[in-house]
C-alpha cells in the first residue's frame, strides 16, 4: 500500500456504521437518517485520509464533518434549519481563512496550467 493511513479506512467505516446502527436499534436517536449523517462524516474523513492535507481537502473534509454534525442536531430538534445554513456558512468562511493562514499546498488539480506566450 502506498499510503499507510489507507489501512484504517475500512475499520473506521465499519466502526461508524456499527455505532450508527446501534444508536438506531436502541432508539437513542430514532428520527435520525443515519445513512445521510454517517455518510457525510465518512466522506469528510475519507477526504482527509485519502487526499492528505492540502487546501482542498482541509476545506472539504472538515466542512462535511461539520455538516454531518449539524444534520444530526437538526434531525434531533436541537438546531432549526433557519440556523443550520448560517452556521455552515460561518464554518465555511472560517475554514477558508484557516486554509489561507496555514499556507497549505495547492493540490495539482487546482493549479493553473502555465500559459503559452
Amino acid at each position: 500500500m502506498k499510503n499507510p493511513r489507507m489501512r484504517f479506512v475500512a475499520p473506521v467505516l465499519v466502526l461508524v456504521l456499527g455505532v450508527a446502527w446501534l444508536l438506531n436499534v436502541l432508539d437513542v436517536y430514532p428520527a435520525v437518517d443515519w445513512m445521510w449523517t454517517a455518510g457525510l462524516a465518512a466522506v469528510g474523513i475519507l477526504t482527509l485520509v485519502v487526499g492528505g492535507i492540502n487546501k482542498l481537502t482541509a476545506l472539504v473534509g472538515p466542512f462535511l464533518i461539520a455538516a454531518s454534525f449539524c444534520s444530526l442536531l437538526r434531525q434531533t430538534g436541537r438546531l432549526p434549519v433557519e440556523r443550520e445554513v448560517p452556521v455552515l456558512t460561518i464554518v465555511l468562511g472560517i475554514l477558508m481563512l484557516a486554509v489561507e493562514l496555514l499556507k497549505l499546498r495547492t493540490p495539482d488539480v487546482l493549479k493553473q496550467p502555465p500559459e503559452d506566450k
